[in-house]
Formats: C-alpha cells, sequence, structure tokens
C-alpha cells in the first residue's frame, strides 16, 4: 500500500515538474537564444522530447548566464581602459574596409607588422619554444587543449627554463578543452615558479559539464614583441603523431609589432576575468613597428559581445570579396546569415572555394555539414574535402587584400559560444603568401560533387538530424 502511494505521489510531482522545468526552458529560449534558427530547434526538441532535451538544454543551452556575462563585461571594459598603454601606429594606407574590422575589433588597424606564416607542428611547435627561450621579461601562454605528452612536457621544459632565468610566466588552459591534464604537469611548473591558473578556481562557468563559453584561444606571447595565435594546440596530436588521426594539417601566424599588443589586451581580459588582477601596467606596451610591415588588427571574439563578432567577421570578409573568398576550416556549420552570403558572393562570380577534411574528429558536425553542401553548391561555391590527414586551420582569404588567420572555426560554437581570436591582415604579399599555400592544400583536396541524395541512407538521416543541432556544434 505505501509503495503504491509512493508510485502515485511521485507520478503526481512528474507530472507536475515535467511540464514546469520544460515551460522554464523555452522561456529561456525565447530571452536568450541568439538566433531564430536557434530558438525554433530548442523550442521543438523541447516539447516534442522533454525527457532527451532537458538534459541536452543543461549541457548545451545557456547562451547566456547574467552574472557570468557581467563579470566578462567587466573585464572587458578594464582592457578597453588599458587600450591606450597599445601604441596606434598608422597603417599605410586608409582603406574602407579597415572602419569594419575596426569596429568589429574596438581596435584601429595598426601598421608596421612583421608577419610570419606557420605551417603544421614542425614549424609551429620549434618558433614558439625558441621565442620562449629568448624571453627576458615574462611570458604569457593561453591553450584550449594542453596535453602532458612529449609536446606538452616540450612546453613545460622552456616555460620552466624561462622562470629559472627570473622570467615572469603565466599561463591559462580551458577546463574542457584541457579536461586531461595531469596534475603532476601543473604541479612541474608551479614549483618552478610559473603561474598555471586552475580552471576549477576562475570565476565563471568553470564545470566540465559546462561545455558553452569555453576559451577555444591559443596564445603565447614574449615580452610583448612577439606573438603567436592560430589552430595548433599543445600535444602530439598537432604533430600529426596521433594514430587515430594521422598527419595533421594546421596553421599559427607567428606576429612581432603593434599587433602584438593588441593580442596581449586579449589575453590580459581573460587573466582579469579569472583571476580580477589588471596585470597591464606591469606589461610592456610599444613593439617597435617594422619598416614596409603590413596593417592589421586583432579581433578578439566571444558570447559576450554586444554583436556576433565571430560570425561578423567572417560574413565581413566574404561579402567584401569581388574575386575570390578561400576558406579553410574544419567544420562547416553555417548560420543563415553566412549562408546566403557564401551564395551571393558566388552567384556574383566570385570563386568561392571551402577546404575542409575527409576525415572527421566529431561525428555531430562532420555529419551536419552535409546538410549544407548541395545549397551551396547549387550556387557556385566548390566544396574541397582535403584527403591527406586531417585539416584543422582556420584561415580566410579574400581577394588578394584581406586574411584572416585564428581559431575561429565556420560553426556557430565559434561564432557565438567560444571565445576566440582571429587576425585580420590587409597586405598584399601575406594574401600571395596564403594564397600559394591554400593552392596546395587544394592540389591535395577532392572536389566534392555528391549530392546527398546520392549518399547512403545513415548519412543523409544523420546530416538531417545533426542540422536540427546546428546552434550548439
Amino acid at each position: 500500500m505505501i509503495f503504491s502511494d509512493l508510485r502515485i505521489l511521485w507520478s503526481v510531482a512528474i507530472a507536475i515538474l515535467l511540464p514546469l522545468a520544460v515551460g522554464v526552458a523555452v522561456w529561456r529560449v525565447l530571452r536568450h537564444a541568439r538566433t531564430p534558427q536557434g530558438s525554433v530547434a530548442w523550442v521543438v526538441f523541447l516539447l516534442s522530447s522533454p525527457w532527451f532535451a532537458l538534459p541536452a538544454y543543461l549541457f548545451f543551452g545557456h547562451h547566456k548566464l547574467h552574472g557570468y556575462t557581467k563579470q566578462r563585461r567587466a573585464s572587458h571594459e578594464a582592457m578597453k581602459r588599458l587600450e591606450s598603454y597599445a601604441q596606434a601606429v598608422r597603417p599605410r594606407e586608409q582603406r574602407p574596409e579597415y572602419r569594419l574590422f575596426e569596429r568589429l575589433a574596438g581596435l584601429p588597424v595598426v601598421g608596421g607588422n612583421a608577419l610570419e606564416l606557420l605551417i603544421d607542428g614542425d614549424a609551429v611547435f620549434p618558433a614558439i619554444f625558441a621565442a620562449i627561450d629568448r624571453a627576458e621579461d615574462y611570458v604569457l601562454v593561453q591553450y584550449y587543449t594542453i596535453v602532458d605528452d612529449e609536446t606538452g612536457g616540450a612546453l613545460a621544459d622552456h616555460l620552466i627554463a624561462a622562470a629559472g632565468r627570473g622570467v615572469t610566466v603565466r599561463v591559462i588552459y580551458d577546463g574542457v578543452g584541457s579536461y586531461g591534464l595531469s596534475a603532476e604537469w601543473r604541479a612541474r611548473l608551479s614549483e618552478a615558479g610559473v603561474e598555471v591558473l586552475d580552471p576549477r578556481s576562475a570565476r565563471g562557468p568553470t564545470s566540465r559539464l559546462q561545455v558553452n563559453f569555453r576559451n577555444h584561444r591559443k596564445t603565447v606571447i614574449v615580452d610583448g614583441r612577439e606573438g603567436f595565435l592560430g589552430g595548433l594546440n599543445m600535444s602530439d596530436t598537432y604533430r600529426g603523431l596521433n594514430p587515430k588521426f594521422g598527419a595533421w594539417r594546421d596553421t599559427h601566424l607567428k606576429l612581432a609589432g603593434p599587433a602584438v599588443a593588441q593580442l596581449q589586451l586579449a589575453y590580459i581580459e581573460d587573466w582579469h576575468w579569472a583571476t580580477g588582477e589588471a596585470m597591464g601596467p606591469s606589461l610592456f606596451w610599444t613593439p617597435a613597428p617594422r619598416d614596409d610591415g603590413a596593417d592589421a588588427v586583432i579581433v578578439p571574439c566571444g558570447p559576450v559581445d554586444t554583436l556576433d563578432t565571430g560570425a561578423l567577421f567572417y560574413f565581413a570578409a566574404i561579402s567584401d570579396a569581388r574575386e575570390r573568398v578561400w576558406i579553410a576550416s574544419p567544420y562547416f556549420v553555417p548560420d543563415g546569415d553566412i549562408l546566403s552570403a557564401l551564395k551571393t558572393a558566388a552567384l556574383r562570380g566570385c570563386d568561392v572555394r571551402v577546404l575542409i577534411p575527409d576525415s572527421r574528429d566529431h561525428w555531430p558536425t562532420w555529419l551536419a555539414a552535409f546538410a549544407y553542401f548541395d545549397e551551396v553548391r547549387d550556387a557556385g561555391v566548390k566544396i574541397y574535402r582535403y584527403k591527406p590527414g586531417f585539416m584543422h586551420q582556420k584561415v580566410v582569404l579574400t581577394d588578394d587584400r584581406l586574411v584572416g588567420i585564428g581559431t575561429a572555426n565556420l560553426d556557430n560554437r565559434s561564432f557565438r559560444l567560444n571565445f576566440e581570436t582571429m587576425a585580420a591582415v590587409f597586405d598584399h604579399d601575406f594574401a600571395g603568401e596564403v594564397a600559394a599555400m591554400l593552392e596546395e592544400d587544394f592540389a591535395a583536396a577532392e572536389p566534392m560533387t555528391r549530392t546527398l541524395g546520392q549518399r547512403p541512407l545513415w548519412l543523409r538521416a544523420g546530416a538531417l538530424v545533426s542540422r536540427l543541432m546546428a546552434p550548439v556544434l
């Protein structure tokens, strides 16, 4: 009798609480979703399959956390107050497109930047380690993923050696991207005097269960004079040593000149948010411009931006194209605006190419991409699948005038849910270098010609179902 009464009470509680929970979730979606597509997807999912949708919403559905957003914006304002430390070096010329990217970044396009295109791990990691070995004052390191393997161990060795020379060393890593980082790795650095920020003690969402609001940046700054950003995390995988992925194709950018100060501003914002420490006055802010250096601006983007900076970065680069726009991204899950920009660029006669990997590392994003290919190909966009290994670079080239290199993928997660950094470079010669690099990649890729209807049933079904999750992929 008692058990029967308990079952009745439990059934009544579920009948009341489940609709209430669904109603609260739907209300939050309607208030906070950044796009209509996201709102519709979540509302339909919550109403049709509440037992599955509610747990999914707890993991993936939070686009805004009021307290967290307030803290991040306070750190952003603190960073902006320090902007005056960064030397504004006038660009060689004033182009109409400069203003758009300046407004996105909240920073000016600056001239006099020396740029070095670093292709794959064999070029990237030695360059970063050599810069750390040259450090005289400080090293600032930030990665989404650090692994305690041969590559992560080498980073630790170089940082420990720098600390031993009296260099101040600070390290930030993301709690989700680096969830497997060993306590021994952190202890080695801490014992050597390196300040390693434990994400579990940082402000904001730090649980591994909170997969939104991740810091996806990969930044190294040495003495305020040299900076690195791009697609490579600190792990053997990014050297092509992981047998699961094999050869790893990726791109990084080395900076010297005034743009390094802008990259440093983004770093100290993240540090201030996590610790409350405003370390700006202790850093070097006036790297000398280089003769005939390139014009560039660093564009930090993230979910607390008033505008969807990441999405607008790509939209601006595509919309500005008159002859060509080439994009390399490991994921292709565009929103409606990016789809329209790609199609209209192709329809007005531009050579629009998108390079993606043939292999996969995440099933949902890999499947979802197939739901978009036919639509953009019908407008004249060419899709290439990179064959030799996994392709992870994030590069956009517009005509011979604009290059974007950084950490943002062509998907909604990079556009609206992660913190990312892109460098916008305005330089004819550098655009030529990037074009030559991408031409080699296209030569190693296979054009995609088969339609979704010509694919196996499991792939067709998987693509359509995965597209429903596009707002959180």
